[in-house]
């Protein structure tokens, strides 16, 4: 089987969802122009906030419709310099509503939420920290990323009451793994199980970057259509990657439906600005948020995301320190012996500590010297003759060798995972460590071969039905290298090379 298998989807990556031209209902959209708020396209369900319907509203300036203190805030955000994001209240009328605002270069995109909200329940900031800072405490004092997580899944879900939290964590080929869950009795649960990278494909990945958080309140909305279709401003259909009103692409919605949820809400997870993961909630039945538990989930993301760095970082130095403080005492047992093999193998502190490896091979002066668990002498030979003709200039790192090299079949029990050092190449002197095979096993959220299901067209296609326990074993594979073990592997290669060639 692959090292790392790859059930990400071209075909899925390729829908256009940014472009889609409809919103949910729980939102009406409007498209300014930046400079004079004249209304150039509009969802087409304003009458119940405006008396108005959308073809009234075109090219109509916005302050015609809105208290003039809205108007001047409004005014005030599109000739400054903030950008995207800006949370509201707007005055229309004698009623209050929860606004986003997103000022782009020469436009305003305004998403209102279409049910007013009585002043009363439009709380303070203050007020809404003081419900969550119990939580941002635990999650601030987690000492894992596993009890970040734990803890995130737990007070999200009483926060929200959604019948389900899952937090997953994306691989390096976009699987992502539900590491933590809290869920009701009558919920299926999916804790420990991986789903393909096609569930979330790139173009949807790339959209969290963007935007916190993706919220559903009932798949069986009726998309609710922009008027006129296209922008009269650019002739082409308004981007809408960063509202979260933006409609849903039919096959997401068939996706929930075959999973039994009808609302949903994923927030991301970021880590030194990449997608790190995420956290996604599930309903059996329709479920609005209002704009207060909205923030409450983007402000929970972001401690989130902060207290993963956090740790991350920490785990990161402590196994910098560790690293280095072998490398040093490796590299003083060469100017004390004189010996690269002897140092390298034989001191107080060797290259198996130093790389975490259980078994390496040193090649220097036409000698091979060998310690704890590898490949026979006529394997060796094979491997290293089979590098030579790669030639190498920096570090060679696998994790999965006989899908590399075909020859390493028979041995991979002992060196799945390789980590080649070329000190001097063209004299074949290697530096070789080797990690044993750890078979490790997958259990997916249904059969992800399976994962899209194509009509007989050849074109339409569904999403997989079926999310049971699907189990795959991959064999081949090593741990992996960490980034701080590659780099000090190039540091010793450097050192090497001087010092065998003063």
């Amino acid at each position: 089987m692959s090292s790392n298998p790859n059930y990400d989807s071209e075909l899925c990556g390729k829908v256009p969802i940014h472009l889609i031209n409809t919103v949910q209902p729980y939102g009406v959209l409007l498209v300014l122009d930046r400079e004079t708020l004249a209304i150039s396209q509009v969802s087409e369900n304003t009458t119940g906030i405006f008396g108005l319907s959308a073809a009234e509203m075109i090219r109509t300036r916005l302050d015609a419709h809105i208290s003039a203190p809205t108007a001047i805030a409004l005014q005030l955000l599109a000739s400054g310099k903030n950008s995207d994001r800006i949370p509201q209240v707007w005055a229309i009328g004698d009623k209050k509503y929860p606004a986003i605002v997103h000022i782009k270069k020469n436009h305003i995109l305004v998403e209102l939420e279409a049910q007013a909200h009585e002043e009363e329940t439009l709380r303070s900031f203050v007020s809404v920290y003081q419900e969550i800072k119990y939580s941002m405490a635990l999650i601030e004092s987690a000492t894992s990323t596993t009890d970040v997580c734990a803890i995130a899944a737990r007070e999200l879900r009483r926060l929200s009451g959604f019948d389900k939290v899952m937090i997953y964590r994306f691989d390096k080929e976009w699987n992502g793994t539900v590491i933590a869950e809290e869920l009701g009795s009558d919920m299926e649960a999916y804790l420990g199980f991986t789903f393909p990278a096609s569930d979330i494909p790139k173009q949807a990945r790339d959209l969290y970057l963007r935007n916190p958080y993706r919220f559903i309140p009932d798949r069986d909305y009726q998309p609710v259509k922009l008027h006129p279709v296209i922008n009269p401003v650019t002739h082409s259909f308004t981007d809408l990657s960063d509202c979260n009103v933006r409609g849903v692409a039919p096959v997401h919605l068939e996706y929930l439906a075959n999973m039994g949820v009808v609302a949903s809400m994923s927030t991301r997870i970021l880590n030194n600005d990449r997608l790190w993961g995420l956290i996604a909630c599930h309903h059996k039945t329709a479920r609005n948020l209002n704009f207060e538990l909205c923030s409450i989930f983007e402000l929970l993301s972001n401690v989130i995301s902060a207290r993963m760095h956090t740790l991350q970082n920490k785990e990161k130095h402590d196994s910098y320190t560790r690293t280095h403080h072998s490398y040093a005492r490796i590299i003083e047992q060469i100017f004390e012996t004189s010996n690269i093999p002897r140092a390298l193998q034989q001191g107080d502190t060797t290259i198996l500590e130093l790389f975490r490896a259980s078994g390496a091979a040193v090649t220097h002066n036409g000698e091979l010297t060998t310690q704890g668990s590898l490949p026979d002498r006529d394997s060796l030979d094979e491997l290293l003759l089979w590098l030579h003709t790669r030639r190498l200039t920096r570090s060679y790192q696998t994790d999965h060798l006989s899908g590399q090299f075909d020859h390493a079949a028979p041995y991979m029990d002992t060196a799945s995972g390789l980590l080649a050092i070329p000190f001097n190449p063209s004299k074949e002197e290697y530096v070789l460590l080797f990690r044993p095979e750890v078979k490790k096993v997958i259990d997916w959220g249904g059969d992800p071969a399976g994962r899209i299901v194509y009509e007989n067209d050849g074109l339409s296609y569904h999403p997989r039905s079926s999310f049971h326990a699907w189990r795959e074993t991959v064999s081949g594979t090593s741990l992996p290298w960490a980034e701080e073990e590659l780099s000090i592997a190039e540091t010793l290669r450097s050192f090497l090379y001087e010092y065998s060639n003063k």
